[in-house]
């Protein structure tokens, strides 16, 4: 675990400005018509119309996509009772957490107020603002009555985080806990080392699931609460115990399958894990020490289950699992709170996803291949993009299916999609790549069976349908690579290209190269020879219609592989060389960039061609090309180097193509701005039209300039290297290729590979 000091924490939360969140506007405001519509007089007429009908305040406001993280600061973190302002830097936290995970805007409020009721009144007062109330960091009992009040009071969504987020997630975690032991909920024997709001909160829900309150022992700082307590609230007095043998932990212990702590660290020894029963579940959650650290409970208990708060353990119980897909599924239904049934909907998503196979990228963030179902995962991590899709949708489902919901959703899948696009883990772009490749999937051959990266885009691009895979490379090594990937090749089809049983193939591949290169050198021989390089061979399987499509690049070097696609594929008719683009997809439009990989230092004639590949490239991707060849100066203002031979490209290509957007050469500020080119240059072709291509002048200039923005902004989803120009859908990766990556690549290959088919038949 990252060890936090004072100063560092104090340095981020001040930075270059103070504080962790911020309002941005939505809408446009830069010119006066924009500000009247935003302002005075447009607004009247929004306010207008939800006098008419509040419900259009969903419509119309933010209302719908916000909620208030409110608090007065009487039980922050382990700090205790601090005060309202200094628990505000808690509730910007979780307002970050609400918008990073659940894309939802988060004022955070600090009520300087601990009298129950007039805290009440003072949300009742504000409560119109907002779509949903997180109350947090409230003492108990107090936050009982609070919590339960304004869920009477106020038709929107209200949940107290420190009760239910934690019993959500916890709930969900010991129901797979007991499954991965084989243990019935209905007999198994709890100890409950807390009596607070979360304590009180998670053990209601463990019975929901199906636990005996008789089973049940619950323990505050004055040992067992047993039913000849006196002075217990209502709460307590509900979980008192009957029995008579058990007064302390250590006795409670004894026999126990399981142990929840919500209490403080180190309450609990290695000896009284020792005591528990076969299989022990422990859930240590006191944060940041808890009851028992996940070393000592292993070093006593090789056969425990075990969950902390921490995220350097395994099975890490984090509500940030539960409360932003909680609310974002209760916003999107506009419902009226958040009842028991959307509760237990989201312990039984956030339960079934840990028995899915685990995504790539959540393997990556946690520096392992073979997170799967079983005592060491059990709970889903926290970065799976997954729960926002699951949960949110289980949530909304419950709301709907409960009377709780204002509107309905009546396409589920386009919901779970408008979810991903919300946080950018996919596009409409690479969701329309994807369903048209599953329409038609094609044979893609793999260059690089054995790396993980490619093998792992295979399998999926196999399950989401998109192709029919087939891996280069020994099967021996392929079947052990899998099996420590935990990934099933059912399905999938490896060629071993040096093989003896491939002779055959390598002999037919061989001479096909050594007739149409005979005039360049070629003999059989060497043609035969290069048969046992995976580039050679691959591409041989698509000329020769063995396989549709070819992808490589995650071990070889561009060079190499050029080569050898100009050999055995060829550049197509009417072209003398082929090029690259990365397709940009930004928050202001979708851009196209070439040449990125192929010509370092095009002349005049292969930017020609490259633009007219860019055209064709673009036309492929259901778009209209809009050109602006790149450059340093602007329309002739410097006569020499690469602006010179930008410009007789510009010329010839007008010229040829005489109903082509294009021009040139110019400056990027004056492509990405069309205000401002057609002011200065109004002669320009792309006059009234937004640029949409770019076309640079050298390799450098375009290989820097999407790595640049992709640098600056992580988040930038960015498709490529698409290759442009070849006879057959011949695809390259970056080494640095993300498994997304590949799998888009996929995709992109798998459709030009329909296309070709579809030209040749007709």
């Amino acid at each position: 675990m990252v060890k936090i000091t004072k100063e560092a924490a104090l340095e981020y939360h001040q930075g270059e400005r103070p504080g962790k969140i911020e309002v941005r506007p939505t809408k446009p405001y830069r010119s006066q018509t924009d500000l009247s519509l935003a302002y005075s007089p447009g607004v009247a007429y929004p306010c207008l119309e939800i006098q008419k009908n509040p419900n259009d305040v969903y419509k119309y406001t933010d209302k719908g996509n916000l909620v208030a993280v409110i608090s007065n600061g009487t039980a922050v973190l382990g700090l205790g009772d601090i005060g309202a302002m200094s628990g505000k830097p808690v509730m910007e936290g979780k307002g970050l957490l609400f918008k990073i995970y659940g894309g939802i805007d988060v004022f955070d409020i600090e009520v300087d107020e601990k009298d129950p009721e007039k805290f009440c009144e003072t949300i009742e007062r504000i409560a119109p603002s907002f779509g949903g109330i997180n109350l947090e960091d409230i003492k108990a009992p107090e936050c009982f009555y609070i919590e339960e009040r304004l869920k009477k009071t106020l038709d929107i969504p209200i949940m107290h985080d420190d009760q239910h987020g934690t019993a959500i997630i916890s709930a969900a975690g010991l129901k797979n806990a007991l499954e991965v032991a084989e243990k019935d909920i209905k007999e198994v024997r709890i100890v409950i080392n807390g009596a607070g709001a979360a304590a009180i909160s998670c053990t209601k829900l463990y019975m929901a699931l199906g636990a005996r309150k008789e089973n049940i022992v619950m323990i505050d700082s004055k040992g067992v609460i047993t039913a000849d307590r006196t002075n217990l609230n209502p709460q307590k007095q509900f979980f008192a115990t009957t029995r008579t043998d058990v007064h302390t932990l250590e006795e409670a212990i004894k026999g126990a399958d399981v142990f929840v702590g919500l209490s403080k660290g180190n309450v609990l020894s290695k000896d009284m894990v020792k005591s528990m029963a076969d299989k022990p579940i422990v859930f240590a959650l006191a944060n940041p020490v808890p009851e028992i650290s996940y070393e000592d409970a292993l070093e006593s208990r090789p056969d425990v289950l075990m969950s902390t708060g921490r995220s350097d353990y395994p099975n890490q119980i984090n509500n940030v699992i539960g409360f932003p897909y909680i609310f974002r599924g209760a916003l999107d239904v506009h419902a009226k709170a958040i009842n028991e049934e959307m509760k237990m909907a989201a312990v039984h998503a956030i339960a079934d996803l840990a028995k899915q196979p685990v995504p790539d990228i959540v393997n990556e963030v946690y520096h392992v291949n073979d997170l799967q179902f079983g005592p060491d995962y059990f709970i889903p991590k926290p970065v799976d993009p997954r729960l926002i899709t699951e949960v949110s949708a289980a949530v909304a489902k419950a709301a709907i299916e409960s009377g709780v919901a204002r509107t309905t959703i009546k396409d589920w899948d386009a919901y779970k999609q408008h979810l991903m696009q919300l946080l950018g883990q996919e596009t409409q772009l690479t969701r329309n790549l994807h369903l048209i490749a599953a329409r038609h999937p094609q044979r893609v051959v793999f260059a690089e069976g054995g790396h993980p990266t490619m093998m792992k885009a295979a399998v999926q691009a196999m399950q989401e349908g998109i192709c029919y895979p087939i891996l280069l490379g020994n099967p021996d090594r392929l079947n052990r690579l899998a099996s420590r990937l935990k990934l099933d090749l059912t399905g999938v089809d490896i060629v071993d290209m040096r093989a003896d049983q491939e002779q055959g193939r390598r002999a037919k591949f061989a001479k096909k190269i050594a007739e149409k290169r005979e005039r360049s050198g070629y003999t059989f021989e060497e043609a035969y020879d290069k048969m046992y390089e995976r580039n050679y061979f691959g591409m041989s399987m698509v000329e020769n219609g063995d396989a549709d499509a070819f992808i490589t690049g995650l071990y070889t070097k561009y060079s190499n592989t050029i080569k050898v696609a100009k050999e055995v594929i060829g550049i197509r008719e009417g072209f003398n060389t082929f090029g690259t683009m990365h397709i940009l997809n930004t928050k202001k439009d979708v851009y196209y960039i070439a040449d990125t990989l192929i010509n370092r230092h095009p002349d005049e004639n292969v930017l020609y061609d490259i633009a007219r590949l860019s055209a064709h490239a673009v036309k492929f991707f259901n778009d209209e090309p809009a050109i602006a060849m790149i450059s340093y100066s602007n329309f002739g203002t410097d006569a020499v180097g690469s602006p010179k031979q930008v410009h007789a490209a510009v010329e010839r290509l007008q010229r040829e193509y005489p109903d082509l957007p294009i021009d040139g050469e110019m400056q990027v500020k004056f492509a990405l701005d069309g205000k401002l080119r057609d002011d200065k240059f109004p002669f320009t072709r792309l006059k009234g039209k937004d640029v949409n291509t770019l076309i640079f002048p050298n390799m450098s200039s375009a290989n820097g300039s999407y790595q640049l923005l992709q640098g600056l902004n992580p988040d930038l989803e960015i498709i490529g290297p698409i290759q442009m120009g070849l006879n057959k859908p011949i695809h390259f990766t970056d080494f640095e290729c993300s498994v997304r990556d590949v799998v888009n690549i996929t995709a992109v290959a798998a459709i030009d590979a329909y296309v070709d088919k579809v030209k040749k038949n007709n």
